[in-house]
Formats: C-alpha cells, sequence, structure tokens
C-alpha cells in the first residue's frame, strides 16, 4: 500500500510539474515579447496596430469557418475587446491544432482499415423497412461517419462501472488471441491493479496486449515513463497519445476520449467509465460515482476494432505492428443465435476533430428530432451549442418529453457554473432537468420511445462535441434498450428536479459572471 502512494505522489508531481512547465513558458514567451516591445516607447504604437490588425484577420478568418456561431462569436468578442489577450489564447488553442501531417496519417490508416468494414447496404435497407425515422440515425453514420449497422447483436447493459468492470475482467481472463485497451485516463492504484493482473498473465501465455491512454486524462494519475517501462516489462504494449509537451506539439485541446475494451475481436467494452478508482467508488472525491456501460458481442465489434487500430496506428509516423490489419478484423463468428439479449440493430460509431462532421452531436440532435414521446439525456457537463439548444426545445415544443439529468456534486466548479447557466432557456422551453444527489453522474446516455439508444463517451459540451476523439454505440430494440430506459427511470428516483427552480431566472451579477465564463466555454 506504501508502495502505490509513493507512486501515486510521484505521478501526480510530475504531471504538475510538466502542466506547470508548459504554462510557465508559455506565459515567459508572452510576458518577454510584451515587455520587449512596451520598453521600446517608439515601437509600442507600430505593435498595438500590428497586433489589431492580426485581430482583425483572425476574427475575418473565424467568422468564415464553417464552425456553429456559439463557438465563434466568444472568440471573435476576446479577440475584439482585447487584442493581445485575445489573439495569444487563440493562437495557442483555439486554432485546429491538428497538424498537416497529424491529418495526413489518419488519412492514410482510415484508408486501408474502413473499407474493410462490412457494407451491409442490406440490413440499412430492411431497418429503413422496419423504422424509417430510427434508420435515419443508422443511415447518417453510415454515410458520414463510415461505420455499419449490424442486425441481431447481443448487447448487455451495466448500469454501474463496477458490473461492467467486473465482466471486463471475466472476458479478459478468457481471451486467447488479443486484448485491445484505449481509455481517457489510468491510475496506477486498485481498481487497475486488477486489471494489470489479467493483462500480464494474458501476455504471458502468448496473447497480443495492447495498451492506449490519453496523457492529459492521465497526467495526475502516472508517470509516464515508469508507467510504461512497468507495462513493457510485463509484455504488455503500451502507447501514450498526444503527450503534453510544448516542445513537441501544440495541439492541446485534441484529447482521445474514447473508452474500448476489445478482446479477440468479438467481445467489446465501451461506456462513461475511465480506468481510476473513483469510477468504481473505491474512492469517493465527490460522493458516490455514476457510470454506466455496454457489453456487445458479434460482428459489430469489428467496427470497435477499427477504432482502435485506427488510433494506435495512427499517433505513431513509423508503425511496422499492423502491415496486414486484416489479421485482427477477419474474425469468424459463430451462427448468430438470437437470445434475450439480442439487439435489433447495432451501429457502433467513432466521431473526430479531425474534420468537420460533429457525428456525436448529430446523432443526439436526430434522436430529439425523430422522437415522438420522450428523449432523456444523462450528462456530467452541460454546455450546448445554439443547435444542440434548439433541438432540444423544438423536441420539447412538439411535446416530446426532454428530460436532462446532470451531477448533484460538481467535479469542477466552474464548469458546474456553466451547466447551470443553460438550464434557464432550456426549462422556459418545456425540458426538464434533474441533478443526481448521491454525488457525481458522469455516465454518456440517451434514449428515446422504448426503441432507440445510445450509451458511451459523448458528453453535451464542447470538448466532446467538436474537440476529442470520442465513440459510441447506436443500439435498436431488444433488452439493452429498455434496460437503459429502466435506468433512466430508477435514477430520476434518486434525483432532484430543478425545473422549477430554474423557469425564473438568474439574479443579475450570477447572469453576468456565468456570460463571462461562457466565453471561455470552449476551453472548459
Amino acid at each position: 500500500m506504501k508502495r502505490i502512494t509513493i507512486e501515486k505522489k510521484t505521478a501526480n508531481k510530475n504531471g504538475v510539474r510538466r502542466l506547470l512547465f508548459v504554462a510557465i513558458s508559455i506565459l515567459i514567451s508572452l510576458a518577454v515579447l510584451i515587455v520587449s516591445f512596451a520598453k521600446l516607447n517608439e515601437y509600442l504604437i507600430i505593435f498595438k496596430i500590428a497586433t489589431e490588425l492580426l485581430g482583425l484577420f483572425l476574427v475575418l478568418g473565424i467568422y468564415s469557418q464553417f464552425r456553429t456561431s456559439t463557438m465563434k462569436m466568444p472568440w471573435i468578442i476576446l479577440i475584439l475587446v482585447s487584442p493581445v489577450m485575445g489573439v495569444c489564447i487563440y493562437l495557442l488553442v483555439g486554432m485546429d491544432g491538428l497538424t498537416k501531417k497529424m491529418r495526413k496519417r489518419f488519412e492514410d490508416v482510415d484508408d486501408v482499415i474502413l473499407p474493410m468494414l462490412d457494407k451491409n447496404q442490406d440490413v440499412l435497407e430492411e431497418f429503413q423497412e422496419k423504422d424509417a425515422p430510427a434508420a435515419s440515425v443508422a443511415k447518417y453514420l453510415k454515410r458520414y461517419a463510415f461505420y455499419p449497422t449490424y442486425r441481431d447483436t447481443d448487447v448487455i447493459f451495466y448500469p454501474t462501472a463496477e458490473e461492467g468492470l467486473e465482466a471486463q475482467l471475466q472476458t479478459m481472463r478468457e481471451a486467447e488471441h488479443f486484448i485491445f485497451m484505449e481509455y481517457h485516463a489510468i491510475e496506477d492504484k486498485e481498481a487497475w491493479g486488477r486489471i494489470q493482473e489479467v493483462l500480464a498473465d494474458r501476455a504471458a501465455n502468448g496473447v497480443e496486449v495492447r495498451l492506449f491512454y490519453d496523457d492529459m486524462g492521465s497526467i495526475f494519475f502516472i508517470d509516464n515513463q515508469q508507467f510504461m517501462d512497468k507495462m513493457q516489462s510485463l509484455g504488455i504494449k503500451c502507447r501514450v497519445f498526444n503527450p503534453v509537451d510544448l516542445g513537441r506539439n501544440l495541439f492541446l485541446n485534441n484529447r482521445d476520449h474514447r473508452k474500448i475494451t476489445v478482446v479477440d475481436g468479438k467481445i467489446a467494452f465501451t461506456g462513461g467509465y475511465n480506468l481510476a478508482d473513483e469510477y468504481f467508488n473505491i474512492t469517493h472525491p465527490y460522493g458516490m460515482w455514476r457510470d454506466t456501460g455496454v457489453k456487445i458481442f458479434g460482428r459489430a465489434v469489428r467496427s470497435f476494432t477499427a477504432m482502435f487500430l485506427e488510433m494506435w496506428n495512427a499517433i505513431n509516423e513509423h508503425d511496422e505492428d499492423d502491415t496486414d490489419f486484416y489479421q485482427y478484423l477477419n474474425v469468424e463468428f459463430p451462427e448468430v443465435q438470437v437470445g434475450e439479449n439480442t439487439c435489433s440493430y447495432v451501429t457502433p460509431y467513432a466521431d473526430s476533430p479531425m474534420d468537420n462532421e460533429q457525428v456525436g452531436e448529430e446523432v443526439y440532435i436526430t434522436m430529439l428530432n425523430k422522437a415522438e414521446k420522450y428523449c432523456y439525456f444523462t450528462t456530467p457537463y452541460l454546455i450546448l451549442t445554439d443547435e444542440m439548444n434548439h433541438a432540444m426545445t423544438l423536441a420539447a415544443k412538439r411535446g416530446v418529453d426532454v428530460r436532462i439529468i446532470t451531477p448533484g456534486i460538481p467535479d469542477k466548479k466552474t464548469v458546474y457554473s456553466v451547466t447551470r447557466s443553460f438550464y434557464h432557456r432550456l426549462v422556459r422551453n418545456g425540458v426538464r432537468i434533474y441533478e443526481w444527489t448521491p454525488g457525481f453522474s458522469h455516465a454518456k446516455m440517451c434514449v428515446a420511445d422504448d426503441k432507440m439508444a445510445t450509451c458511451g463517451t459523448i458528453n453535451l459540451d464542447y470538448r466532446s462535441l467538436y474537440h476529442h476523439f470520442e465513440n459510441g454505440c447506436y443500439m435498436y430494440g431488444g433488452k439493452a434498450v429498455t434496460d437503459i430506459k429502466a435506468d433512466f427511470d430508477k435514477t430520476f428516483e434518486e434525483c432532484r428536479e430543478v425545473t422549477e427552480q430554474y423557469r425564473s431566472g438568474r439574479s443579475m451579477p450570477l447572469r453576468l459572471g456565468q456570460l463571462v465564463l461562457r466565453l471561455f466555454a470552449e476551453l472548459l
């Protein structure tokens, strides 16, 4: 126990040091630039004019971008009000930091992997004939995200992260060929210790084990070099996405937020939980933790395998591990036996910040547009674009019962304040808001009309919808959908409804403070 505590403290210190190094380097650079010009009075006016001109060109460029106005206006206001600060912040994190070189690597990998996935056009046509409104989500995902729909796929829903973890561990113990794991955050403590034991055992028995995690998500949990050295000693291949290093990259705003486990290409897990103790209620930094997940069995797992291989290979410029992707995607499945866990149609999907297609947001909006009776959401953060806000309020005005569950105890107070700033407009137009009183609700799900649902990693905030690599699983029909609906009904009973509380609006000081925070909402 003492050793684990020491490792944890070391990881925290190293994480803080790296972030401080980046922040201090940026501040020093800005300070030197500003002071240099400020001391030279004769150049001060030139500097001011140059900054304002650059700000003007940036504003025109931002205005012309193919992005929602909700994301463009805060940058325009900030740059016009304070050109120096606005220009510096925008150049650092506001611009699309993904380099052309990185885009090219992803495109090259996708050109190989995505054509290997099943076309399943007949499945889409069958779905269309059965339920055209629900099938429109699957058609969109095939056309713009390139992920196919599969029929008769077994899906099991886990209402807690603890249940999901136990199922994952049992499945991984039975792995024969490979285990792929991709997560936003890993904490090298109790929960990970159980996972590591299984992975090490499987690796020792000849199973290919690969682990992929996001540096920013894990920065306070582990020290990269120590952790990777340990994984290598256990026979586990390990890679880090987008390390926080000012000298290597500046696209700090784009993170890998996906949460995927694939075993032998036949079974996959996804959901809201990362691999840290708080997600499994081993620790309680924000009261009780609520998270959910799903287990998928069948050919639909091919899509999850492709998602992992995309990230694993695209992040390395020179990769010799997967000269033949086919060995991982061409898995033989037994004849489908329809049972109690079978969903009629399943579409696993991924979202990427590298294109102008907001897949996660479009899935949510389409489900709202097609809902006739109800559409429920649960999200830890609620920072909406105008498009999402309009879709929710329009559905409510049509008579659809639109409800949103957010946390009762926040993990980030500033973000929580911005989340609550969106309540008034929503409830004024008929949306109902619930806060989960036992603690922090981290689940990301949507269910509508007892027939369609999605579960995955996608929050209702700018980061998930526009900046991060994300994934989800769209389901139609079957026990998993009804189980998700039942979980919502149970969770509502554990919440306080704050609809009426926020119908009357906010005090002027509170409203002003929240509006100022919204200027930085894209960075929260």
